[in-house]
């Protein structure tokens, strides 16, 4: 299905390009567990996601400018509040902003199509010349003749809380015959190394990668089991910490985000197999898949001492920590690191 969706333009105002068309994979299965929705809750009182995604966008305007025509993928977040600092920051670039191709890739149409028109409402308000396609396939299915690149356009991958699905594998032998194996080792994963190196032929200027700082990619229960108890409890002391007795629909909103918390725990714990996509792993050993690829990390944009940094640790309650090493971010409670921001390039 094909539709498209352009503003209106007078003699006397000339307005930016803005598309919007859908493609959809031939086929895909019914997913009980949606990425996508884990990257749907980005508000102050639970400020990792809005943070990683502020950093992103900082990094990103930073390394387009001058350029002509930019292609960026989003690799399932599927949630608007992603790409409004985005947008903002190219329509104040000295010279005007680029030309910005989204594609979005997500197994849910209804997501594509909110965020798709959200985002070309907001392009035609800052007057940044936009087209949205959207991907309505899971990443497992992904094809590069999906994203369908072009010659002379700069691309830029982001992944936000989506990748780790790739490593589901049928590995229900190994979590009953081989428990000796160290579970500190990054496991091999065919569908991820495939996927990466599908990436690195786009010859992508950066790759950025938000996701959870937690090693429960193992085969062992009792593992995953420990790693969920230390990892998801400092999770829910913040979220307790940054609540606490808010009005009512600020609980509400507590409430939606402990059951997708919730979600996550149940997947991590109780499935086996292609059934458990929840298989975070730590930054270290996506720095190993990453290399195998042939990636080398990138400098994020962070100054320890701008407005972002300065807003997340002094406007929520105090026990969040930012701290940058090794080309990567980590956002943390307390001295726990919970999520990890990180860019690559070829």
């Amino acid at each position: 299905m094909n539709s498209s969706i352009s503003p209106s333009s007078s003699p006397s105002t000339s307005k930016p390009d803005v598309t919007l068309s859908l493609k959809t994979s031939p086929s895909h299965a019914q997913e009980s567990f949606r990425p996508e929705e884990r990257g749907s809750i980005y508000t102050p009182h639970f400020p990792y996601l809005g943070f990683a995604c502020s950093v992103v966008a900082r990094t990103l305007v930073r390394s387009l400018w001058r350029e002509e025509v930019v292609h960026v993928v989003d690799l399932g977040s599927g949630n608007v509040r992603l790409w409004s600092p985005l947008l903002k920051g190219l329509a104040q670039l000295a010279g005007g902003p680029p030309h910005l191709k989204v594609t979005c890739v997500c197994s849910r149409k209804s997501v594509l199509e909110t965020l798709g028109h959200g985002l070309v409402k907001e392009a035609e308000t800052l007057e940044v010349p936009f087209q949205f396609n959207p991907v309505n396939a899971h990443l497992r299915d992904l094809t590069m003749e999906m994203l369908n690149p072009r010659s002379g356009e700069i691309m830029i991958i982001v992944s936000v809380l989506g990748l780790h699905a790739l490593l589901a594998q049928d590995d229900r032998v190994d979590a009953q015959f081989v428990a000796g194996k160290s579970s500190t080792s990054v496991k091999e994963c065919k569908q991820m190394g495939e996927f990466l190196a599908m990436v690195r032929s786009l010859s992508p200027k950066i790759f950025f990668l938000v996701e959870q700082e937690a090693n429960q990619n193992t085969n062992r229960l009792v593992d995953r089991f420990v790693e969920c108890l230390h990892y998801y409890s400092a999770m829910f002391d913040s979220i307790d910490a940054s609540y606490g007795a808010s009005l009512l629909c600020n609980q509400l909103e507590r409430l939606a985000l402990e059951e997708m918390l919730g979600r996550e725990i149940e997947n991590i714990l109780s499935c086996e197999g292609l059934e458990r996509e929840e298989r975070h792993e730590r930054h270290v050993s996506w720095t190993v898949r990453f290399s195998r690829a042939g990636f080398k990390p990138v400098r994020l944009w962070l100054d320890p001492s701008n407005d972002e940094k300065g807003m997340f640790e002094t406007r929520v309650p105090d026990g969040y920590k930012v701290v940058t090493e090794r080309a990567c971010t980590m956002i943390s409670w307390h001295e726990r690191p919970l999520y990890a921001v990180s860019a690559w390039s070829c």
